[in-house]
C-alpha cells in the first residue's frame, strides 16, 4: 500500500481537441512537456478542466495513457476517475492504475446528491480496488454536496491510501478544520487559484491549478515561496497573477484557459465540446487582453 504524498504545483490539464473534435495527441504531448519544463510537480489529466464529462470512456482512457506515456515518470500523474456512478468510478480507477498513473482523483457524487454515508461507501468501494493514493475532490458549486470533515476523518482512519483532498469550496476555514481534525494525516490542495495563497497560509501543501496550464513556472514560484515561508515574495506573485486567476473563470472553465493555450501556441485549437461553447467576443477580448498584460508584466521566476 503506497502512502506517497502529492504537494506543490499540480496542473489540472486541459484536453486539446482538433478542429474535427477528436483528441489532439500532439498538442497534449506538447502540454505535458511544457509543464514539466516549467517545473510543475504533478499533472491531473481528465479532471473537470480536462472536460471529462464529455469524453467517452475510450477517449478518457486514451488521455490518461498519453499523459502517463509522455510524462515518462518525470512527475506524478494523478488521473481523474470521478463519477456519480460508483461502478463507473471503479472501472476508470482500474484503467488508470493499469495505465501507470501514480494517483487517482475522485469527486463527490454530482447530481444524485448522496448522503454522507453514501459518500463514505462510494469512496470506500473505490479505495478498496486500488493501492494508489486517492485524492478526494470537494467542489460543492458543481456537485451541490460536500464531504463533511467527519466523513474525511472516517475515510482517512480506514484507508491508508486516502491522505489527500482537493478543496474547491471557496472556504479557507475548511483548511483550518481539516488540519485541526487530521493534522499531517491529510494533505490539503487548493482547487481555486485565487485562494491558493490564503490556503497555503492556513496549512495547505499545494494546489491543483488551472492557471498553471499557462504559467507553470510562475504559479510554482508563488507556491514554493509560500512553502518556504517567504510570504512577501509569494504575495507579490499572487498579486501579479491575480488578474489571470480571476479572468480564467469569466466563463465556464476550461473555455477561457483553452483560448489562452491557443493564443500562446500550445494548442492548435481552443475548441470545447457542447454544452460548453466558445466565449462571447467581448469576453474573449477581455481574457486575451489580460493574458497579454500578464505575459508582459511578469518577471521570470529566477529574477522575482
Amino acid at each position: 500500500m503506497t502512502t506517497r504524498r502529492f504537494t506543490g504545483t499540480i496542473t489540472a490539464m486541459a484536453t486539446p481537441f482538433t478542429e474535427d473534435g477528436s483528441i489532439a495527441k500532439s498538442d497534449l504531448e506538447k502540454l505535458v512537456d511544457s509543464q514539466i519544463e516549467g517545473g510543475i510537480n504533478g499533472l491531473v489529466p481528465v479532471g473537470t478542466t480536462g472536460e471529462s464529462p464529455t469524453l467517452n470512456h475510450e477517449e478518457h482512457n486514451e488521455v490518461v495513457e498519453i499523459v502517463v506515456e509522455s510524462a515518462k515518470g518525470r512527475v506524478p500523474v494523478i488521473a481523474g476517475a470521478g463519477s456519480n456512478s460508483t461502478r463507473e468510478a471503479i472501472s476508470l480507477t482500474k484503467h488508470a492504475d493499469e495505465a501507470g498513473a501514480d494517483g487517482i482523483l475522485h469527486v463527490t457524487g454530482y447530481y444524485n446528491k448522496p448522503s454522507q454515508e453514501g459518500m463514505f461507501q462510494h469512496f470506500s468501494a473505490i479505495a478498496s480496488e486500488t493501492d494508489k493514493p486517492i485524492v478526494l475532490y470537494s467542489i460543492p458549486s458543481r456537485c451541490v454536496v460536500d464531504i463533511s470533515i467527519d466523513t474525511v476523518e472516517r475515510l482517512v482512519a480506514k484507508f491508508p491510501n486516502i491522505r489527500h483532498i482537493k478543496e474547491s469550496g471557496g472556504s479557507v476555514a475548511r483548511v483550518d478544520q481539516l488540519k485541526i481534525a487530521l493534522g499531517d494525516e491529510i494533505t490539503v490542495l487548493s482547487g481555486d487559484d485565487g485562494l491558493t495563497l490564503p490556503f497555503l497560509s492556513s496549512g495547505a501543501e499545494g494546489a491543483i491549478s488551472v492557471a498553471s496550464n499557462i504559467f507553470p513556472a510562475e504559479v510554482g514560484a508563488m507556491i514554493q515561496a509560500a512553502s518556504d515561508g517567504d510570504l512577501k515574495t509569494a504575495s507579490r506573485w499572487h498579486q501579479q497573477l491575480y488578474p489571470i486567476f480571476s479572468t480564467l473563470f469569466i466563463e465556464p472553465s476550461p473555455v477561457p484557459v483553452k483560448a489562452c493555450l491557443k493564443e500562446i501556441g500550445l494548442f492548435q485549437s481552443g475548441r470545447v465540446r457542447l454544452p460548453l461553447c466558445p466565449m462571447s467576443a467581448e469576453n474573449q477580448q477581455k481574457v486575451l487582453d489580460v493574458l497579454r498584460e500578464t505575459l508582459n508584466a511578469l518577471p521570470t521566476p529566477a529574477t522575482a
